[in-house]
């Protein structure tokens, strides 16, 4: 514990387009830094490739923390480990019928392929009620054939998904009793221990994705920690979890859909630690990267983590995750003009191979870095981990591409590109604040991720954000965020009681025993440790209704009163209506607990040695750039270098190893005491 609070820590992150990396060494305050290219046929090779570049050496280094992708993208390419699904008799189909929705909000036009075809849906004779008494014993010889069978079909996993076993569990609990001695690995899920969730079509996908990704995750982390190990690690490699917590290598396997979105989570992670360093502990953080955009609304310097997510159309993962909305626009997002004869930006992506037009790498297809390139936005010669950009030949892809059909030139297009961008992503800023009844304009805007600094003043000025709010290293701050977070474990248990006739006796019970749990297995990771942290908080809803309300508690609260009062208030905050006849029920009890880890100096991402005097100093040259529809002299500064303390009015570009800043015409940037950057929308001085 002693040693790894001591020695050298490393956020890895692994997005789709780059690798990034962070080494720091606490007692002698160094930073390491890395950017190298994604390896997608095996994310391993990126992370040693990182390592190498960053120059660890891995006997030195006391902990590794690693974001990644492996699992998300397995989900979203559908590339998964074959799975059976073995469950109820007469309820094979219940991942197939969901809600009732459809692909399309309009005609029925659209498709929905299932995790799990149905030929590897197999029944059981079995039946709980929802009080949890058996009305149907369970058959072990049926589901002893129904095992034999998946295994011929060539199933590496199974599900095993019981009617109502969140009430009453023992029919699952014995049929993995039984799987033990039948199925040849550990990839069994059972339902219930994933999600005690009382929804059979949610707690059901989330069992499916875990059984689906388990044996890729597995095999992706034996491998790299073989990898590590043959290097001369010696030390533990924690995983990030989708709820923004970390977890051992060692014991991430077992709940593998837990890892999904552990890529954004690190990010916002990284977001909370720097608002509440900053003093702005409001928040949207906007993570833009080469393949996608993700924002979330953080309160308090408390990151949102909601167990309603849906990753896409009918895939909810109802486990714990923060709260983040996708969009498809990143710097490699494609630009075309579609059969209509409209603009369209992404969801398609150049990705890391062969990449943009300004990559030199072979990519033919316009894209958002592109169109940066083209306005005078983006140096060729600075883009990392890339070949000697044509700014000429970029140009005439777009005049050709794009400006062509749409009467335009190639600045006219590349414009065009960039406002639908814009769009695009002040549409997923309105998703996570508007639409929950936040205004944007209570927060300050966090942009990092390899372009969201080159976007950032556009989508605060759309959105009447005051302030944006720039990281010391905007292109590693996901990195980041895996050295800062914390390990966390989150329970969520089923109660589906009305509030009036609510036990608080056993709701007490409930929150007594997951905080009991959480502790055991934070205290089980062989990491330094401050103090521990519990949340609590309810999901509830009036009687009738089919959606959730999240409520969150003081403590470990169970007076009826307080929790009708406290309902009553998230109701009005997120509907703006009372309903106060209404009779209010309790479906979950959640509670997390966080084990705050050792806090770490990140004063020194930007060395302070290589500050300059003055701003003159800190100027690499000037170059022409676009703005609203006219070309300006602008000036370029190499950030490490900026003073201390300056004052800097736009139009400015501040360029650094891992992004590119753009403080537009009329816009003002000051530093703070933390390193960041703060740009002051129409001028105002930070501060003022």
């Amino acid at each position: 514990m002693d040693s790894q609070s001591a020695g050298q820590v490393a956020g890895i992150d692994v997005g789709g387009t780059f690798t990034d990396l962070v080494l720091l060494d606490p007692a002698t305050g160094a930073v390491r830094l890395a950017k190298v290219p994604t390896t997608p046929d095996n994310q391993a090779y990126g992370v040693r490739a990182a390592l190498e570049a960053a120059g660890a050496e891995l006997s030195r280094l006391a902990l590794i923390v690693h974001g990644t992708t492996t699992t998300t993208n397995a989900v979203l390419e559908r590339k998964l480990a074959r799975t059976g699904l073995i469950t109820t008799q007469g309820f094979r189909d219940v991942l197939e019928l969901g809600r009732r929705t459809r692909p399309q909000p309009y005609g029925m036009t659209g498709r929905f392929t299932p995790l799990i075809p149905r030929d590897l849906r197999l029944e059981v004779p079995e039946r709980m009620d929802a009080e949890g008494r058996v009305v149907t014993p369970l058959d072990e010889a049926a589901l002893a054939a129904a095992a034999r069978a998946l295994l011929a079909a060539g199933c590496e996993s199974v599900v095993v998904h019981f009617l109502h076993a969140y009430a009453n569990p023992a029919h699952e609990l014995r049929a993995g009793e039984i799987l033990a001695g039948l199925w040849p690995n550990a990839h069994v899920t059972l339902g219930h221990a994933l999600l005690s969730e009382s929804r059979e079509f949610e707690r059901g996908v989330t069992a499916a994705v875990n059984a689906a990704v388990q044996p890729l995750l597995e095999r992706y982390i034996a491998r790299l920690t073989d990898d590590l190990a043959a290097g001369g690690y010696r030390g533990d490699l924690l995983v990030m979890n989708g709820n923004g917590g970390m977890v051992s290598s060692r014991l991430v396997a077992r709940e593998a859909a837990k890892t999904v979105m552990s890529g954004p989570a690190s990010g916002v992670m990284a977001a909370a630690h720097i608002g509440r360093r900053a003093g702005i502990p409001d928040l949207i953080s906007y993570d833009m990267g080469g393949t996608s955009t993700d924002v979330a609304l953080i309160r308090g310097a408390e990151p949102p983590v909601s167990n309603e997510i849906e990753i896409e159309y009918a895939l909810p993962i109802h486990v714990p995750m923060v709260d983040v909305r996708t969009v498809g626009a990143g710097g490699g997002s494609i630009a075309k003009v579609n059969a209509a004869g409209l603009l369209e930006v992404g969801p398609e992506s150049a990705g890391a191979e062969p990449g943009p037009v300004c990559y030199g790498r072979g990519g033919t297809e316009p894209t958002i870095s592109d169109a940066n390139l083209v306005l005078g936005r983006l140096d060729p010669a600075k883009l990392p981990s890339v070949a000697e950009g044509d700014a000429a030949a970029v140009a005439q892809v777009f005049d050709e591409r794009l400006g062509a059909p749409l009467g335009l030139d190639a600045v006219g297009a590349a414009e065009a590109v960039i406002r639908l961008a814009n769009v695009k992503m002040a549409g997923a800023i309105r998703m996570v604040s508007v639409s929950l009844g936040a205004d944007p304009r209570d927060f300050a805007l966090l942009a990092f991720g390899g372009a969201g600094p080159l976007h950032a003043a556009a989508l605060a000025r759309e959105l009447g954000i005051p302030r944006v709010l720039v990281p010391a290293r905007p292109g590693i701050t996901n990195a980041v965020g895996c050295v800062v977070a914390d390990l966390r474990h989150d329970f969520v248990t089923t109660l589906n009681a009305p509030l009036d006739k609510l036990d608080p006796t056993r709701l007490a019970t409930v929150f007594a025993e997951q905080a009991a749990e959480g502790e055991a297995l934070v205290r089980r990771e062989n990491v330094a440790l401050g103090a521990l942290r519990h949340r609590y908080s309810l999901d509830m809803q009036f009687i009738g209704q089919t959606h959730l309300l999240r409520v969150e508690l003081d403590g470990p609260e169970t007076d009826p009163d307080t929790l009708r009062r406290k309902f009553a208030a998230a109701y009005f905050a997120r509907f703006r209506v009372e309903l106060g006849e209404g009779r209010a029920a309790i479906i979950n009890a959640n509670c997390s607990v966080i084990g705050a880890r050792e806090g770490l100096d990140l004063s020194t991402l930007i060395a302070p040695e290589g500050r300059k005097a003055t701003l003159d100093q800190a100027q690499t040259g000037t170059r022409p750039c676009h703005f609203d529809g006219a070309w300006h002299d602008t000036p370029v500064y190499w950030r490490d270098h900026l003073p201390a303390q300056f004052a800097l009015t736009g139009p400015a570009i501040v360029e650094q190893m891992d992004t590119t800043i753009l403080v537009e015409p009329g816009d003002r940037a000051d530093p703070d005491a933390e390193g960041n950057l703060i740009v002051t929308i129409g001028g105002t001085a930070h501060g003022a």
